[in-house]
């Protein structure tokens, strides 16, 4: 049975809305203003989201600043792949489609940006050598061109208390990893695998 509430146009959807604030359009940009580059430059986290032919995806990068990404000049981005679960889900979307949509967050700042573009996938020797940590290079990196840049307001950060201290809650308040695993894979031996997790984070994480 149709849903009378649904909405299924946009006039619909804007009828909902006041018209948008000037200043939120304004301040959205093609390239990094030299202010956006100062803030981005501090962030060590970001969510990298993208589609493709089996569907979306959501995918949390992070890092040192300096290491999660660098700044090759105001409209370009270079992002290391670093070690992960080998899923690759990101990866296969840009191979399918080159759109992407980039969430940077800065502990402590209730601001965030976002960055709207295409990325392709390299393995450009020198490209991923400079990525090096220790004695680990990325297998590739993703060279990102800029469409949009602006910066989301601090009310969703705000509303949820993200990074006020007295927000946080034990590990012990959600399940862990084992058993979000085994909740999805009957027989899974939880325990084991959450006693080895800690140690076996630390060593592979680049």
């Amino acid at each position: 049975m149709p849903d009378s509430h649904e909405i299924t146009s946009i006039d619909a959807l804007e009828a909902l809305y006041v018209p948008v604030y000037p200043n939120s359009l304004a301040k959205e940009t093609s390239a990094l203003t030299p202010e956006y580059r100062q803030w981005i430059e501090k962030a060590p986290f970001l969510a990298l989201a993208s589609v493709g032919d089996g569907g979306l995806d959501c995918s949390p990068r992070g890092d040192a600043p300096g290491q999660l990404f660098r700044l090759l000049d105001d409209r370009h981005i270079a992002i290391p792949d670093r070690r992960g679960n080998n899923r690759i889900d990101t990866l296969r979307n840009i191979v399918q489609d080159p759109r992407i949509a980039l969430l940077f967050l800065i502990p402590g700042i209730e601001e965030c940006l976002r960055i709207n573009g295409r990325a392709v996938i390299t393995t450009e020797p020198q490209l991923i050598q400079s990525f090096t940590v220790g004695a680990t290079t990325p297998r590739s990196v993703l060279l990102i061109e800029i469409d949009a840049v602006y910066f989301q307001c601090a009310r969703a950060l705000k509303r949820s208390k993200l990074w006020d201290p007295a927000a946080q809650i034990a590990k012990s308040d959600v399940p862990t990893a084992g058993q979000m695993t085994k909740a999805a894979k009957p027989g899974f031996d939880a325990a084991t695998y959450d006693a080895e997790l800690p140690a076996r984070q630390q060593s592979t994480l680049y």
